[in-house]
This record gives structure tokens, sequence and C-alpha cells, in this order.
């Protein structure tokens, strides 16, 4: 194969490439969402896949405000857990595991929310220590059990952060850093702002609901 259509070869496989990543990056499909228009969220307390035990109660402790933010009625996430507990049910597990239309009969909400911890906690990685909290969330209309919308959102103590000081400095730092993070709980502060992200209207993200002075706006992803 001469350069020319080496080439040739490799244009077309880059505009390949960059057609198939536009394709994947479609706007998100509202139509059950808006069809369903619920007022009301029932908060599951988060599945945690981390090995970090602190990891569901932290993150549960956060998801209510961005949601009562967006417009929503969000039942009370102590009165909720104890409320599965009374009925045998102790694990996240176990709670996500109830039908959708059990949980409508008990607490009378119009959707629930799904929530899944991926990673949550602090590493060490040679040079540098980083909290990290990651989870993805499914809002489940309890009336038709259709899914309304899907999400994940992560974030990190080490972003925006750069390191100056050579590789001494950024090794005693990463070693500061862990020890900190470990003791002062960082990751519920990191919890706080990937609740943020991912449970705050905006792209891709949920709908505002009907309490938002933004409801019922045509502009962006409202209804």
């Amino acid at each position: 194969m001469n350069l020319s259509s080496l080439l040739k070869w490799a244009g077309v496989a880059l505009l390949a490439l960059l057609a198939s990543g536009c394709a994947t990056r479609q706007p998100y499909d509202y139509s059950a969402f808006r069809r369903a228009q619920p007022k009301s969220i029932l908060v599951l307390p988060p599945v945690n896949k981390s090995p970090d035990i602190l990891a569901s109660n932290s993150l549960l402790a956060h998801m209510s405000m961005p949601l009562a933010e967006a417009g929503y009625y969000v039942f009370p996430v102590a009165l909720v857990t104890r409320t599965f507990k009374e009925n045998g049910l102790n694990s996240p597990d176990e709670m996500h595991a109830v039908s959708t239309a059990k949980l409508r009969e008990i607490f009378g909400a119009d959707a629930a929310l799904y929530v899944e911890i991926t990673e949550y906690g602090t590493s060490y990685a040679v040079i540098r220590s980083d909290t990290v909290v990651a989870a993805k969330a499914r809002l489940l209309d309890l009336r038709s059990g259709e899914t309304l919308w899907e999400g994940s959102a992560r974030a990190s103590s080490g972003e925006g952060q750069s390191n100056n000081n050579g590789l001494i400095g950024a090794l005693v730092k990463a070693a500061i850093d862990q020890i900190v993070n470990t003791i002062g709980e960082k990751g519920h502060e990191i919890a706080g702002i990937t609740s943020q992200r991912l449970l705050s209207p905006g792209p891709s993200g949920i709908l505002v609901g009907p309490r938002s002075p933004e409801y019922g706006k045509d502009t962006g992803n409202r209804p």
C-alpha cells in the first residue's frame, strides 16, 4: 500500500470513528418522563458496590436536597428507611427488590429513585491521593413501572489540582492527603458534590418538577 492510499484509508477510518462517536451522544429521550409528570419521589437507600460501609448512608443524606430544589416533594429518607426496616427489609438490596406496585401502595409516591454507588472512598496511588464518589441512578414510575430517567455522576477531590512540587513533594502531599481525607471523612463532602451533579436538572439530567418556577417553560430539558 503506497503512502497516498494509506493516508486515504486513515482519513476514512477517522471520519467513521468521529461519526460513531457523535452517534452515541444523542440527547436523552424524556418522552416517558413528560408523560408521567411525577410530583413526588421516593428515594430508596443506595445500593453500595464500594468497600466503604459508610457509603450508602453518606450519599443518602445528600440526595433529598437537589431533588427538592428541582421542584419535587421528596419523602423523608429517615422515615422511608425506618418503614422498610420495620417490615423486615434491612439492606438496600432488599429494599430495591420490592415491586413498584407495592411501593406505590405503601408510600403513595409517583416515582422512586434507585441509586447504585460504584465508587466511594480515598485511594492512594504513589504520587497522589484522591477521594472519589461515583454513582448511577434510575427513576421509575411507580404507577406503570416504566423507567423515566437514568443518569450517572462522579466527583473527585483531585479535580483541578496540579503538582508543582516535584516527586518528593508529590509523595509527601499524597501521604498527608490520605490521612486527612480519611480522618476528615472527605468522602461525605465529595458525596454531596456527586449528588448535586447526579440529581440536579441540566443536560441529560432530571426534568424540573411542579414546585419549580421553571416548570412548564419550554427551555432546555424542561417538561
